[in-house]
């Protein structure tokens, strides 16, 4: 069964303005030092709202666990307040990490997202863990992770049949149906025909790529975390993609970390604060983002100013004309059909700020009609 007639549409509308892609909004939910995670969700819906007004495209949340400072644990509850507050903008996951959960969870919470906010929301999904090992094992009440992700293809397959409510006769989940089920949305010309959200599959290596192209998915690949793999893996999925009735051609966007300020020196140390909090989780001391002040006083070791040179040279970051000559390149060097920005910083008030300026930088519109 197809999503939709205009699954395609949706998927490769781009938003308005001299912007020469797509350009959506990725949010990690971050919450820094001094701040509590109410803080971070109030941000997060002051940022939905001006992602809306300046036609930014889409407003995904990532599944993260054990993170004191990502407080994104819940993204369908994190979404369901969202489309409260909004009217147009898609809304998704970037995504669930669906070996945490049983398919038929993720169908009935995404069902329930469709029925509220109809034909506007994303299912992404991802089949790593979203944390550490043993908050994995929690999660999925196993000791192997690789079950979840070996099983990941299977787990995919059980998830459509239940968001399309068409087990085969003879299947022991035939008469199991995840409620509320594909919603019946009315084209143009009148005709009903079974709607639900369109599937796309995350990654930061090759096995999603090749999958989500042989699948005829739409792809949405983790630049910012795993630079050096994003031409590689785009280049996989566009020579695995079979047409499908998702989509006839390739449709890739890609995670960027981007942060822009009036002043290059801010940006320098805000993101300079965010490599220290990356530093911190990667050698298992989570935390809450750090403030610059913090990141000044701290003294790196030369492996840890080597890490903090590496990380980020792939975040884009300055004033928005520099944001922006950043964006353009890295959009001609992949050939990505959209660019999800991620903006990780201290203050809330300097996120929200950073997307206005970048959408400044492109001329998107001050209200979306």
């Amino acid at each position: 069964m197809a999503v939709s007639e205009t699954a395609g549409d949706e998927i490769r509308a781009v938003a308005k303005g001299t912007a020469p892609v797509a350009l959506s909004v990725l949010d990690l939910v971050t919450v820094g030092a001094g701040r509590t995670a109410s803080d971070a969700l109030r941000t997060s819906t002051q940022l939905v709202r001006l992602a809306e007004a300046r036609g930014f495209h889409r407003y995904w949340v990532a599944e993260h666990h054990s993170m004191p400072g990502v407080a994104s644990s819940s993204p369908a509850v994190i979404l369901a307040h969202l489309a409260a507050h909004t009217d147009r903008i898609r809304l998704g996951s970037g995504g669930v990490m669906l070996p945490n959960h049983a398919p038929l969870v993720i169908a009935e919470q995404f069902g329930t997202l469709e029925a509220m906010a109809p034909g506007r929301i994303d299912l992404g999904l991802g089949r790593a863990p979203g944390t550490d090992g043993a908050t994995a094992a929690a999660l999925r009440r196993t000791d192997s992770l690789n079950e979840g992700a070996d099983d990941f293809p299977q787990q995919l397959a059980e998830l459509t049949r239940f968001l399309d409510d068409d087990f085969p006769d003879g299947h022991p989940y035939r008469r199991i149906h995840a409620v509320p089920g594909p919603v019946q949305a009315t084209s143009p010309g009148g005709v009903q025909s079974p709607h639900r959200p369109p599937i796309w599959l995350l990654g930061s290596s090759g096995f999603s790529a090749r999958l989500a192209g042989v699948l005829g998915l739409p792809f949405a690949f983790a630049h910012h975390f795993s630079a050096q793999n994003t031409v590689p893996a785009l280049d996989l999925y566009r020579a695995s993609f079979r047409a499908s009735d998702v989509l006839d051609e390739p449709y890739a966007l890609i995670g960027v970390a981007a942060l822009a300020t009036e002043d290059e020196k801010e940006a320098r140390r805000q993101v300079r604060a965010a490599a220290l909090n990356m530093i911190r989780l990667r050698t298992g001391r989570p935390g809450l983002v750090p403030t610059p002040e913090e990141a000044e006083a701290y003294e790196f070791s030369p492996m840890e100013e080597e890490f903090v040179t590496s990380w980020n040279a792939n975040v884009v970051h300055g004033t928005p004309d520099e944001v922006r000559a950043g964006l353009d390149d890295l959009h001609k060097r992949t050939g990505a059909d959209e660019l999800m920005i991620t903006g990780n910083a201290h203050s809330g008030d300097l996120r929200v700020r950073s997307y206005e300026l970048i959408a400044d930088a492109y001329g998107l519109p001050t209200t979306s009609g």
